[in-house]
């Protein structure tokens, strides 16, 4: 059936309003990547690009790659969404522990923009100090051109004004454009390193310094893991939910039962965010610092918690499971989700409703977390193992696929829940439900 004027013109400006979307989101992550090209006025950059090469496949190219070359180059978008994720670590932490934070927790909008507001002065607070120490151990590693007050004063605003750029601008890709801002920023990182990566692979490979047979292992290998992300992130576990009969008249109707979906992985990629933020915070400040007259024993942390490293292995996959559980107890509230039921006069067959019903679903959320903390770890660790056995270079982990992936799913889902809804309100006026109501008046 054709559509008239009136419905083509819906139609065109709700794909017109995806385009816009879409269009924001381009143009911020090419502002984003022209940023990290900018370099901080004042640093040497033959002393730099020495300094990298004698730690390539240690924690600088660990925090490198979050970065998207920004530290490689030191430039003016160096500091990156770290303390904006370390500060939202932390409050969320505190909104669990401290009552007046629970409390705004608990006030709906206007308490969660106020613990916005708090994690964006916790970000200022942690980019002055990440900034002064960046400068400072800078200066003292001789790649500062004329170390004193100016160079000073000048990175450390021009590092901190960097950092709370890259804040505002994923809170604006968020709220103007497709997806989570600060995920989609971490993905433009990432995947800007890929092309060289996989071209430093093959000309190791050329080179012989790689096996082929165990470049092609590597290859295969991450085709498997995108497989397997895939399916288990588009996995759910549903629980079926009956209604109670309604009377209207002397008629008795049975409502149609229902599904409460659960994924089978609540956190998605935020334990393995977190869990790289928090180990790579004290191992860069570590290395940094290591080489002053007296802090030689840095240099020892430094080591045991570069990538590879047992200690390193250890506290990533305690930190995703710490963060799996503790980002899924933040999100999902089973008491709420059981008192939402009964409010509804919705049950769980075989279930009673209150109590027991938030003790169920307690349950079935602490078993899926449990898959989903494992599934995490397994992901992210296993083509470390890999990589450190073969000497493949370190962008192709397993942490950067699993974030590739997931953020890459949640964009295409958030792009096509724009095209139903666009869709959606063509078949409205289709059926001409949006002036029934006008009719009858």
């Amino acid at each position: 059936m054709a559509m008239n004027p009136g419905q083509l013109a819906g139609v065109q400006a709700g794909l017109s309003e995806l385009r816009g979307r879409l269009l924001f989101v381009l143009i911020a992550l090419l502002v984003y990547r022209i940023g990290t090209h900018i370099p901080v006025p004042g640093i040497n950059p033959e002393r730099l690009a020495q300094l990298f090469s004698q730690n390539q496949g240690g924690i600088l190219e660990l925090f490198n790659m979050f970065s998207g070359g920004a530290w490689e180059r030191m430039s003016i978008l160096a500091l990156g969404v770290m303390p904006y994720i370390t500060s939202s670590i932390i409050m969320n932490l505190l909104s669990m522990m401290h009552p007046p934070l629970m409390q705004l927790r608990k006030e709906g909008e206007s308490g969660r923009r106020k613990i916005t507001q708090y994690t964006r002065w916790g970000t200022l607070g942690l980019a002055i100090i990440q900034g002064i120490s960046m400068t400072s151990t800078l200066a003292s590693q001789g790649l500062a051109f004329t170390p004193g007050i100016t160079f000073y004063a000048v990175s450390i605003i021009t590092l901190v004004t960097g950092a709370m750029f890259m804040m505002w601008l994923g809170e604006q890709i968020t709220e103007r454009g497709v997806g989570n801002g600060i995920s989609m920023l971490i993905f433009a990182g990432i995947v800007s390193g890929f092309p060289a990566a996989i071209g430093q692979s093959f000309e190791a490979a050329r080179q012989g310094d790689i096996n082929i047979i165990a470049l092609l292992a590597i290859a295969a290998l991450a085709v498997v893991i995108v497989g397997l992300v895939v399916f288990i992130e588009r996995g759910q576990r549903r629980i079926t939910v009956n209604y109670a009969r309604q009377q209207r008249g002397r008629k008795v109707f049975q409502a149609q039962p229902s599904h409460l979906p659960f994924k089978v992985n609540m956190a998605g990629v935020i334990p393995a965010i977190f869990a790289s933020s928090l180990l790579l915070a004290p191992a860069s400040m570590a290395q940094w610092f290591g080489t002053s007259p007296g802090m030689a024993w840095l240099q020892e942390v430094a080591l045991v918690l570069s990538p590879g490293q047992p200690l390193y292995i250890l506290m990533f996959a305690a930190g995703i499971i710490f963060f799996s559980f503790f980002y899924t107890a933040i999100m999902m509230d089973p008491k709420d989700i059981a008192s939402n039921l009964q409010r509804q006069s919705a049950f769980i067959p075989g279930i009673r409703p209150g109590q027991q019903t938030a003790r169920y679903i307690d349950d079935v959320i602490t078993r899926l977390t449990c898959f989903g903390a494992l599934y995490v770890t397994l992901v992210c660790l296993l083509p470390e193992f890999m990589i450190v056995a073969f000497n493949i270079t370190f962008q192709l982990g397993g942490t950067a696929l699993l974030i590739v992936v997931v953020v890459a799913m949640d964009f295409m889902a958030q792009v096509q829940s724009h095209l139903m809804s666009s869709q959606y309100a063509k078949l409205m006026e289709k059926s001409n439900l949006q002036n029934y109501g006008r009719r009858r008046t």
